[in-house]
């Protein structure tokens, strides 16, 4: 009976042992798990953006990527609502509402060689743009916590996608003859490079059909949040929103046959490079001034399919091989530089209490 128990005794103290060193090993590789984000720790906020809108497309000052007219700059505002879901993880949906503007007459240098020709074509533009973005914003600094004990401060990145109207117009020259002189005229009805004509097989722009008013884009860019309180955010972000469309300024193509046009307006703003004055500001154009003196001089008569004849300053305005009045290869694009200001919604402020 003794050496029974005794060899009972010396098998549960091997058992124990293996158990012990098997639990060591255990305690040694646990790394410990990732505390799940729940909804305590999840929030919601509202804010209100102060923005600043620029443009680069056709009538950018040069044809160079990001070239933009910074006294162009329009202001814009707008709201937002953000849902905070994740340690550095973000949803946010916002409505903006802007200006774009641009101006051959106002951007073009003339002592550029290239540019001196965006200012014989004297073309310009102004678009109101209202978007509805939805946007996956993603922190560098990680908060594991509640929104009391987020960073101080943190960069983030964004991206997602934007639906947006736009309505792009030109002013017409006061000195005009036509009943809209001195107003503001929407430019997609008029159909500039040939979207409503009957043009031929031959024509440069054959096939070309109406822009939408309503596009999608792509934002993306980068910020910079800042903690004001237990409550306010203040952000500094920059995006841009990469298009789908050439047609935020009404030019991409080729200049077409004036006769082709079925109205004088349509005729007039395809074509402004014959205009004395810039059609804006009414300011005169340099037109005796030696880098452009000889190009506009050039001028030729051509007979448009109306069967009527048109002077035209050779190289715009009319139907011919290389006579471009945008680069169609380009998309538009345009920056949206933003103060933002954050309230976390149904959150408190916490103060520490004394006896």
């Amino acid at each position: 009976m003794v050496l029974f128990l005794a060899l009972v005794e010396d098998g549960h103290a091997q058992i124990r042992s293996k158990q012990i060193r098997k639990n060591n090993k255990r305690i040694a590789n646990f790394k410990g798990q990732k505390a799940w984000f729940g909804k305590d720790k999840r929030y919601s906020y509202l804010g209100v953006s102060f923005n600043a809108l620029n443009y680069f497309g056709d009538l950018a000052p040069l044809s160079k990527k990001a070239s933009t007219d910074i006294s162009f700059t329009r202001p814009g505002v707008g709201i937002f609502f953000g849902y905070r879901f994740g340690p550095r993880y973000t949803l946010r949906a916002a409505f903006t509402y802007g200006t774009i503007r641009g101006d051959d007459f106002e951007s073009a240098d003339l002592n550029n060689e290239n540019a001196r020709y965006r200012y014989v074509r004297n073309l310009h533009f102004r678009n109101r743009i209202k978007e509805l973005t939805v946007t996956a914003m993603f922190d560098l600094f990680s908060n594991e916590m509640t929104y009391i004990s987020r960073a101080q401060w943190t960069p983030y990145v964004f991206a997602g996608v934007t639906v947006f109207h736009h309505n792009p117009q030109a002013f017409v020259p006061e000195n005009s003859t036509l009943p809209e002189a001195g107003t503001w005229v929407d430019l997609q009805p008029l159909g500039t490079e040939g979207q409503f004509a009957d043009l031929l097989e031959t024509d440069a722009n054959h096939g070309i059909k109406p822009y939408k008013n309503i596009q999608i884009a792509i934002p993306f860019g980068f910020g910079v949040r800042f903690k004001l309180n237990q409550v306010l955010d203040f952000s500094l972000e920059s995006g841009v929103r990469y298009l789908f469309t050439d047609y935020l300024d009404d030019v991409s193509a080729s200049y077409v046959d004036p006769g082709v046009f079925d109205n004088d307006l349509a005729r007039l703003m395809s074509d402004l490079s014959q205009v004395p004055n810039a059609p804006v500001s009414g300011d005169p154009r340099q037109t005796d001034n030696p880098n452009v003196q000889e190009i506009m001089g050039n001028t030729i008569t051509v007979v448009g399919r109306d069967g009527n004849s048109y002077t035209k300053i050779a190289g715009f305005g009319y139907e011919a091989p290389g006579n471009v009045r945008g680069n169609k290869n380009e998309k538009d694009l345009y920056f949206v530089t933003s103060l933002k200001v954050a309230f976390i919604i149904g959150a408190q402020f916490r103060r520490a209490k004394f006896r």
